[in-house]
């Protein structure tokens, strides 16, 4: 199979397994949602689902969350890793989007990466989910099952992402980076599939008898 047929068919099983998939972090508004990544960094989305409601109760604007401050953010937060340097960037943002852009989350990416704690994957999320921009973004999982399935050797997520981004067409990227997670969590685990359990897996390469040792970015 070459690596366009691997990239059609993992794009119609996956449409069939989510055709229409939600996005996992909960959130109200473009705010919310660029606060909820960034804090959904080395920490799964569940937990940052538990903490966010007490915080957004108190901090759910750009205004709010600069007037919270740094340690009463920490106090909220302090349940997800990284939570001091998480709560410094929040402070830090929600200050620049107060005072530089209106109260606004811009919608560019070189914008929100000159953020405090807004890398390329949180700006290409907020793109792609907020303001519907055409965007990959890829994780340690979706570059992880990227190679599973045939679809990159890349070393790095910058290059997993071209190799996507060239692979799918751009019409299915905001929703396909959605569905690689989804199925990643609930079928191509990290350690419940090594490449030759999942179905996706073993129908992209049925003579497959070895795991797969996938390149950590």
């Amino acid at each position: 199979m070459l690596k366009s047929e691997r990239a059609t068919l993992v794009l119609q099983r996956l449409d069939e397994f989510y055709p229409d998939p939600p996005i996992p972090l909960d959130h109200r508004d473009e705010f919310t949602l660029l606060v909820a990544v960034l804090l959904s960094a080395q920490c799964t989305d569940k937990k940052v689902n538990e903490v966010t409601p007490a915080l957004f109760e108190v901090a759910g604007t750009p205004e709010r969350m600069m007037e919270l401050g740094e340690a009463a953010i920490l106090d909220i937060i302090r349940p997800l890793g990284l939570s001091k340097q998480k709560a410094k960037s929040l402070a830090g943002l929600s200050q620049i989007v107060v005072e530089k852009h209106g109260s606004v989350v811009p919608q560019t990416f070189e914008e929100l990466e000159a953020l405090p704690g807004v890398g390329h994957k949180t700006a290409s999320v907020v793109m792609s989910q907020a303001f519907g921009f055409p965007a990959f973004p890829v994780d340690t999982h979706i570059h992880r099952l990227a190679q599973r399935w045939g679809l990159s050797s890349g070393k790095n997520v910058v290059q997993t992402e071209r190799d996507l981004k060239t692979l799918f067409p751009e019409s299915s990227w905001n929703r396909l980076h959605l569905q690689i997670i989804f199925y990643g969590r609930e079928h191509c685990t990290a350690r419940g599939c090594d490449g030759t359990k999942c179905g996706l897996c073993r129908e992209l390469y049925p003579r497959r008898r070895k795991p797969v040792e996938w390149k950590k970015p």
